[in-house]
């Protein structure tokens, strides 16, 4: 067992006792075998000496709970790393940055303190998962939409805080967020917004408050422990239609992009946009592309375009629409109208719905995470497990334009053949968040120390390559928040710095979520920061 720096055997026996007193010696994990529960299950350290196995685990009930723990933290000088139901798998699920860090687990806090299907948001607790915050809108009978992302066993509150992203019109988590309560290194506790108000009446319609706005600085952070936060709904729709279209050259991506920056921008379509190429398929190479590739002096574009075309397109995405039925209807117009512009260009209509589904209408859909419900169905195709034992993103964010698609695909595939490594797959780039594209690269992880090490150095390639054409990452796995954090290094490090003074200031000791997006105690900071 690896104990926090600079924490003796016998403080640590003590902060131990003093977690019990508080939250029941149930609720207190210490053993070996309660610990491996919170190790990444795929974690690219796995049975390495740097790989972070928490000391102890702590799991409050309450907030009051949680604010004691705090407080004795403080007192003792134990890092405790936050978590809400730990699913994040492939960022490094419920384990921490750095090993002696203990796990503050916040799963019992699993209340559903509201959720309003007249103004569309809710308010709940870390501990409450997509499934049951979706299992309580069904039982009682709410017209609102979740936003899970894949798959739909993590918290929402443990989401949001990472940047998670989801499926819908509400997938961006943080703009969908409206008020948080919040307990602060010291033990204090906050309400955001117009929480602050005594006896507020609009904590979950009016983000703002007054002065400051200070929610962002929770998310992707180690600043404070969230447990309430509230969030935006989408009402249920009355109909759900998803248009197809199909370009057959790889040039044509310039035009096809450019209509999906229109329609996404005018909210004709909704809902993330995934750019598609049989191409850029995960799983295994295709063995007639991977010829075509190999041929002296490399594939021709006309070669690629005609492979493409034999597979039906060089590019495609689908375009969600939704709504009351009438604008369904006129959207899904325009969208063929503009989409049929690009010379070449195939539309159709791929797939519909109307509300409410019945129980069989709703097992016949593959996966119903872009309607608003959640799901583990994305495990069943995950091509990392076909050759590892588990899987991490790296996710570059490029400009939303044709020749950067081009470009980044070339450079990442580029990268990576230099260095001759095969265990990865790259989802080309989707609309996840508004404005902009992002790239997710998926790496295979191993359980054996010498495969996981060339994951490693392949990841780190990667980013320095991206960041290096300027397309930063927006979320890290845990291994990797440090990394990342360096390469946004605009005036020696300006942002870092002042990531740092906010820390110092609300927690000078140091022990909340220690490393979390490469913000690190005073204690076991770089004197000088890397440039």
């Amino acid at each position: 067992m690896t104990l926090p720096p600079g924490i003796s055997s016998k403080t640590f026996s003590l902060a131990v006792r003093e977690f019990e007193r508080i939250v029941g010696r149930e609720w207190v994990f210490s053993s070996e075998e309660d610990l491996s529960l919170y190790r990444d299950a795929y974690s690219p350290l796995w049975n390495e000496r740097t790989e972070p196995i928490p000391p102890v685990a702590v799991a409050p009930a309450e907030v009051e709970q949680v604010r004691a723990v705090v407080k004795a933290a403080n007192s003792f000088r134990i890092p405790l790393w936050t978590i809400s139901t730990g699913k994040n798998l492939g960022y490094g699920g419920s384990a921490p940055a750095a090993p002696g860090t203990g796990v503050l687990d916040l799963k019992r806090m699993n209340r559903i303190l509201e959720v309003d299907d007249k103004n569309h948001y809710a308010l709940v607790e870390p501990g409450v998962s997509y499934f049951d915050l979706y299992h309580y809108i069904q039982e009682n009978k709410l017209k609102v939409w979740i936003d899970p992302p894949d798959p739909g066993w993590g918290s929402p509150v443990g989401n949001t805080l990472d940047r998670g992203l989801g499926r819908t019109r509400m997938r961006d988590h943080v703009a969908s967020m409206c008020g948080m309560e919040v307990v602060l290194a010291n033990g204090d506790l906050i309400r955001t917004g117009m929480g602050a108000l005594p006896n507020s009446k609009t904590w979950q319609q009016f983000k703002y408050g007054y002065g400051p706005y200070v929610d962002g600085i929770f998310t992707q952070s180690n600043y404070g422990v969230v447990t309430k936060l509230g969030f935006w709904l989408y009402p249920e729709p009355e109909a759900y239609l998803v248009g197809r279209v199909r370009v057959p050259k790889r040039d044509d991506v310039t035009a096809l992009v450019e209509m999906m920056s229109y329609l996404a921008n005018s909210e004709v379509a909704q809902g993330p946009l995934y750019l598609s190429s049989p191409l850029y398929a995960p799983g295994p190479p295709d063995p007639v592309l991977a010829a075509i590739r190999s041929k002296p002096g490399g594939a021709t574009l006309a070669d690629l375009d005609t492979y493409a075309q034999q597979k039906g397109g060089f590019w495609s995405t689908d375009l969600p629409i939704y709504g009351a039925r009438e604008v369904v209807a006129a959207k899904w117009e325009v969208a063929q109208r503009k989409l049929l512009e690009i010379p070449g260009a195939i539309v159709e209509k791929v797939r519909s719905y109307e509300f409410p589904l019945s129980a069989a209408e709703l097992a016949n859909i593959e996966n119903p995470v872009e309607i608003g419900v959640p799901s583990l169905t994305i495990f069943t195709a995950t091509w990392a497990a076909t050759i590892g034992k588990g899987h991490l993103f790296i996710a570059p964010v490029i400009p939303m334009n044709g020749p950067a698609v081009i470009e980044s695909m070339d450079v990442i595939r580029g990268s990576m053949e230099e260095i001759g490594f095969r265990d990865y797959a790259i989802v080309p780039a989707a609309t996840l968040h508004e404005r902009c594209f992002i790239i997710l690269v998926i790496f295979a992880t191993f359980k054996e120390p010498e495969r996981n090490q060339k994951v490693r150095e392949a990841l780190r390639r990667m980013a320095q390559v991206t960041a290096e054409h300027g397309w930063g990452e927006y979320r890290a796995h845990t291994a990797f928040m440090s990394d990342i954090a360096d390469s946004y290094s605009f005036n020696n490090h300006a942002l870092r710095r002042l990531h740092e003074t906010i820390k110092d200031a609300l927690d000078p000791n140091g022990i909340l979520s220690p490393g979390k997006a490469g913000i690190r105690p005073k204690n076991v900071r770089p004197a000088v920061p890397k440039i």
